[in-house]
């Protein structure tokens, strides 16, 4: 796992509108503050990614998507109580909370709390990040730092150091409104 200091450094980095490579539960991702617009509009050429898609933003606790949750019935909220953390990434309502560059043409947005404790812990220093696999649109996701430097030449404000977790795939995808199975882990 990385050091305190490396963590710290790279939260820093964010906070003054870096995009970084870390990794994740199953692949490499890339990420920056979901709410900074042009670190948002780097990463999103950086992946050929078109705004219109929406981005997965992830947190170290749910309680950092309460401003997110207000309106939920009971039941969806112990859904995604019960589900995180872990690879599980819901679409809820994002009720115009969110800007259009992260939520892309949708009136839904994509949230994980994540069970990869780098990402937790960086996410407990930054607030919620911008979790996007990382690659170019059409390739695989990265799933080695050599890749990333093959994907990205040195592109990157920040790559955090540390261990991909146990999963073999991303995480499910569902919509909470429907319960409907986007992507499948």
């Amino acid at each position: 796992m990385s050091n305190v200091w490396q963590l710290q450094q790279t939260a820093e980095k964010i906070r003054r509108g870096a995009v970084i490579a870390y990794p994740t539960e199953a692949v490499w991702g890339l990420g920056c503050d979901p709410f900074n617009a042009t670190a948002v509009a780097r990463l999103l050429a950086l992946k050929k990614r078109p705004m219109h898609k929406g981005l997965i933003v992830v947190a170290a606790t749910m309680e950092q998507f309460a401003w997110l949750l207000e309106g939920l019935s009971d039941t969806q909220l112990a859904q995604l109580k019960a589900s995180w953390p872990g690879p599980n990434t819901w679409l809820v309502p994002h009720h115009n909370r969110v800007p259009e560059w992260i939520s892309g043409s949708h009136d839904s947005v994509a949230i994980r709390v994540s069970a990869h404790p780098l990402v937790a812990q960086l996410c407990a220093l930054t607030g919620p990040l911008v979790s996007t696999s990382a690659n170019p649109s059409g390739l695989s996701p990265a799933k080695s730092r050599l890749r990333i430097e093959q994907y990205f030449h040195g592109q990157l404000d920040a790559v955090l150091n540390g261990e991909l977790g146990q999963s073999s795939k991303p995480s499910t995808i569902r919509d909470l409104r429907t319960g409907q199975v986007l992507r499948l882990a």
